[in-house]
């Protein structure tokens, strides 16, 4: 039995909607997944996959008018010994192998794109130190497509490091070979007037471990996509979100993980903190749990800390089970402010408003940081949100 949603009074949700596999549509209510721009109509609003999403602040990415330049983004990739990094052309086999665009700006992106960024670790191969992509925006427009492959029984980590100010599209292709362990880490810490779209694809081989840490703080739009598939038996995806939406910021989080084998596990938990006029977040969590997909076990979860008034969170969880035969299935979202007996309990031994709620803060977002794994990453991380706090007392 599905978990009822938990949303309480201060939260806007839409209710369920049913979600379709990835060879047929994104949702009931949108066009089928295509590589072609012109099968997806320009958005207008309305649509049930755009009805949050501010589109005259997208820069021209929905509706074709924005153009790449050559001051888009530079990319730098490090990678240790052993692991091959292309920039290949369009024809490759493996764009696109992980997921095709459900939308127009991801459909946009992969016909603009001119070389494509593929980073392969071979099979068996365990890394002990990450990949290290680099992505620095330099104040233009740039369409992207990243591809991240591991051989069969193969363990990386890999940080996708976004920065500076850029008009970006772009697809994120993973592709985990049986037996695999892959852990990505993508952050988003543009400067406030930069603009990102794009669409996440996992396909996760039998056996295999898939782990998505996604952290958002920068940005004027940030909309994000992640997708999973699996494509056979025993996989498991972990998919983790941190974001702080800050004064005017409007930062969208889409998933869906599709459970289209038998036996496979995901585990969602997203948590975001708000605070300022206008600061807008957006999360919806789609599973589909497909008819063949019996012993399925999955649970997806949506937390939000509102700091200040003003601000805004739509948070919708949608769980769709054409199968009895399962193990587990649950979802949750919930979203509130301070809970005033824990400032209280702070405040009663000494400790001043200010530092009682930035312990607060730490503490809601603690699980998620320790996720990533790398010091220095969440050592950043914090001291970003210290930054974040401190703005909004200055």
């Amino acid at each position: 039995m599905a978990e009822a949603q938990n949303i309480p009074v201060g939260s806007t949700t839409a209710g369920s909607i049913a979600v379709a596999a990835e060879s047929t549509v994104a949702t009931r209510m949108s066009a089928p997944p295509s590589f072609d721009v012109a099968d997806f109509p320009v958005p207008h609003g309305r649509e049930e996959e755009w009805r949050f999403t501010p589109l005259e602040r997208l820069r021209g990415l929905h509706d074709g008018t924005a153009v790449a330049n050559g001051n888009g983004v530079k990319v730098d990739v490090q990678a240790p010994e052993g692991v091959t990094v292309e920039a290949v052309g369009r024809d490759d086999a493996r764009l696109g192998r992980a997921g095709t665009p459900v939308d127009r700006v991801a459909a946009q992106a992969y016909s603009a794109f001119e070389k494509a960024s593929v980073v392969t670790v071979p099979k068996e191969t365990v890394l002990t130190e990450p990949v290290r992509i680099t992505v620095h925006g330099e104040g233009g427009t740039a369409f992207g497509h990243q591809v991240i492959e591991l051989g069969a029984f193969a363990e990386a980590v890999v940080v996708i490091d976004h920065t500076g100010d850029a008009v970006l599209a772009a697809n994120v292709d993973y592709i985990l070979g049986d037996g695999a362990k892959l852990t990505v880490v993508s952050v988003q810490d543009w400067d406030e007037k930069a603009v990102h779209v794009a669409q996440h694809n996992a396909l996760v081989g039998r056996d295999a471990s898939f782990k998505s840490v996604v952290v958002t703080f920068g940005g004027d739009v940030v909309r994000l996509h992640p997708r999973v598939r699996y494509a056979g038996p025993g996989g498991e995806a972990e998919l983790f979100g941190l974001y702080f939406t800050d004064q005017g910021q409007h930062q969208e989080h889409r998933l869906l993980v599709d459970h289209n084998v038998p036996h496979c596990k995901s585990n969602v938990v997203y948590k975001g903190a708000l605070q300022g006029d206008d600061a807008h977040a957006v999360w919806i969590g789609d599973v589909l749990i497909e008819a063949k997909a019996e012993g399925t076990d999955t649970y997806e979860m949506n937390r939000n800390l509102v700091l200040t008034d003003g601000a805004r969170v739509d948070s919708v969880p949608n769980l769709e089970i054409e199968t009895g035969e399962i193990v587990g299935a649950g979802h949750a979202s919930a979203t509130g402010r301070f809970d005033d007996e824990q400032l209280f309990y702070l405040m009663a031994r000494g400790i001043p408003e200010y530092e009682a709620r930035r312990l607060v803060v730490r503490g809601f977002f603690a699980e998620l940081v320790q996720q990533i794994g790398l010091p220095d990453i969440e050592e950043r991380l914090i001291a970003k949100i210290e930054e974040e706090l401190e703005a909004a007392v200055a």
